[in-house]
């Protein structure tokens, strides 16, 4: 009420000072009708609450991603809208994919739970809300924020035996004719998974088998497949196909992906000492960046493997294949075929760990660099330390910083040029520790060498203008793209899926230094890609909705932000423009009345 009473104490003092001023402060009836119409002008200003606050119905909130079938109960859909609907609400919100005003579809189908836009929409409007899930939410925590009032009302069905394909992990890229290992990793419902096996098909042909034990309710396990790449180049799909005893849903027992075989590699990493280091960084190599990828490693003088099948090697053909390499990695004694520069072609990675052991060098600072945009939000404080050589002078940027000791002496850990050729020199030993310790360390040892191997690249990722960011997806997921060759922020793609007569069209726009766009999600499926004149695949796999997992709230009360005020205000209220109006118009013909202007 405090601001009605400043309307009612300016509204008639100003009145009350223009009359006198204009020598008509005798004129009653027009003075009166001034001071309501200011009155209520100064309110409407100042949005007054016409009344005291009051609680409104809160919003009904239902559910709708896939993850209601899992159990295989369809009747327990029809028993969540029942149960929506009893909220007795003006309105039902669906969320999932979105949140929207609409009536529930027979069955469920949105890709994704979440609960995030519904979360927002309840602050902006101050409302409490009724949310009737099963549970399975991508981002529980966000209800928190709710305002109060609110509560989450959990049905769930009864488990079944159940294994499903969670994610395959390996190389996008590789040269045929190469060994590859991939990671496969497996998950149970709620009533645990039956023994079988999993199978990886390259193009319907067996790449790899391994058996699979029984799974206790909601375990995981990783599995390796292990085989030989052989056949045509080009884009080749990857197929992980799950049977186990029992299973009760075949929907989630397959997981595709696209594989780029080439005839030679386009990265050549070789490794005269191969430790931990020289492991990890060929990892992320591999598994970062879509480029066939072929490793070296020297196990005693003059003796080289394959990485991979460990196929023996001659040291000249190692020497030949770092000559004719877009990309060639040396790890090691850098010198070992002469001066390196002299040697490649294309662009060089020098990974020169110290002749000798030193002290401890802690990484500080990421200075502007073509490495930036992915170093800038490393956990300085936390990353363990390594041992530092010289970088050199001969270089344009310096892409890491690193103190002795946590003392004031400073060194490059990370130097680079890009004239006349794109060479980088990280003079460290003990990188591995990062990926070693886990957690937001593992993480900055991706991106690190991720960022390296991504400008060491450049222009030579793909031959066509844009290609999808990952080997797979899930339906319900963005669809990310990378740019390829050339610098234009606008790409076209032509995309249709296998087997369809017509091509659709997408337009691509790349902002950012990371040179990433995002299109909409779509439907599961193997589709065709054509950007320019090259051709590639996009594999979509059946949405995360469809893996058992279990539920991440439980029913009762939460939210735990203020209500919004829901009092009627003054600017909502039509009659008050018009009695303002009325008031200045009464006073005017009052005041013409009286002789008064």
């Amino acid at each position: 009420m405090f601001i009605w009473l400043i309307a009612l104490v300016l509204g008639p003092v100003l009145t009350v000072v223009h009359y006198r001023m204009t020598g008509a402060s005798r004129a009653t009836l027009p003075l009166a009708l001034r001071g309501v119409a200011l009155t209520m002008i100064i309110a409407l200003a100042l949005d007054a609450p016409l009344g005291r606050a009051g609680a409104s119905r809160p919003y009904a909130a239902l559910d709708a991603s896939a993850s209601w079938l899992v159990t295989g109960d369809s009747a327990l859909w029809m028993q969540a809208i029942q149960r929506a609907e009893s909220v007795g609400a003006d309105s039902l919100l669906l969320i999932g994919d979105a949140v929207r005003s609409a009536a529930p579809a027979s069955l469920p189908t949105d890709g994704a739970s979440r609960v995030g836009p519904l979360v927002e929409r309840a602050l902006g409007a101050g409302r409490a809300v009724v949310l009737v899930t099963d549970g399975r939410l991508d981002d529980p925590e966000r209800l928190t924020e709710l305002p109060g009032g609110s509560r989450v009302v959990l049905l769930d069905g009864v488990p079944r035996r159940d294994a499903a394909v969670v994610s395959l992990d390996g190389p996008s890229a590789i040269v045929s004719g190469d060994t590859a290992e991939y990671a496969v990793v497996v998950a149970a419902g709620g009533a645990g998974g039956g023994a079988g096996r999993v199978d990886l098909t390259l193009d319907g042909a067996l790449f790899g088998t391994v058996p699979l034990d029984s799974l206790s309710p909601f375990a995981e396990r990783e599995l390796r497949v292990r085989g030989m790449v052989q056949g045509a180049a080009g884009a080749r799909v990857l197929r992980v196909v799950l049977t186990s005893a029992g299973d009760a849903l075949s929907r989630n027992d397959t997981l595709q992906a696209v594989l780029e075989v080439a005839r030679g590699a386009s990265a050549v990493f070789a490794s005269t000492s191969p430790d931990e280091d020289a492991r990890y960084a060929l990892a992320v190599l591999r598994g970062t960046l879509a480029v066939p990828t072929r490793g070296y490693l020297r196990v005693a003088p003059g003796q080289w493997r394959v990485d991979g099948a460990l196929t023996p090697v001659t040291e000249e053909e190692v020497k030949r294949a770092l000559a004719d390499a877009p990309i060639a990695i040396l790890h090691g004694d850098t010198l070992l075929f002469g001066p390196p520069r002299a040697l490649t072609r294309g662009a060089l990675a020098l990974l020169a760990p110290p002749v000798q052991h030193g002290e401890d060098y802690y990484a500080t600072s990421a200075p502007t660099s073509p490495l930036g945009p992915a170093l800038g939000a490393f956990p300085w404080d936390s990353l363990p330390p390594v041992e530092l050589g010289d970088v050199g002078r001969d270089f344009d940027w310096v892409g890491v910083m690193a103190r002795r000791a946590r003392r004031l002496d400073e060194r490059p850990m990370v130097a680079g040029s890009a004239r006349p050729r794109r060479v980088v020199v990280v003079p460290a030993t003990g990188l591995w520790r990062w990926r070693f310790r886990g957690g937001r360390s593992a993480d900055a040892y991706t991106a690190l060498w991720g960022s390296i191997f991504d400008w060491l690249t450049g222009d030579a990722t793909d031959a066509r203008a844009a290609h999808t960011a990952t080997a797979w997806l899930r339906a319900g997921e963005p669809v990310r793209w990378r740019r390829g060759v050339g610098h234009d922020s606008l790409a076209t793609v032509a995309i249709r899926r296998r087997g369809a007569a017509k091509f659709d069209t997408l337009q691509l726009r790349f902002a950012g230094d990371d040179g990433t766009a995002v299109s909409p999600a779509i439907a599961a499926g193997v589709y065709e890609t054509k950007v320019g004149g090259a051709d590639g695949l996009l594999v979509v796999n059946a949405s995360a909705e469809w893996l058992p997992r279990r539920p991440s709230v439980r029913s009762g009360a939460i939210g735990a932000a203020p209500p919004g005020d829901r009092a009627p205000r003054a600017r909502a209220a039509w009659w008050l423009y018009a009695l303002i109006l009325t008031a200045l118009c009464v006073e005017w013909m009052s005041r013409r009345k009286v002789g008064l202007r």
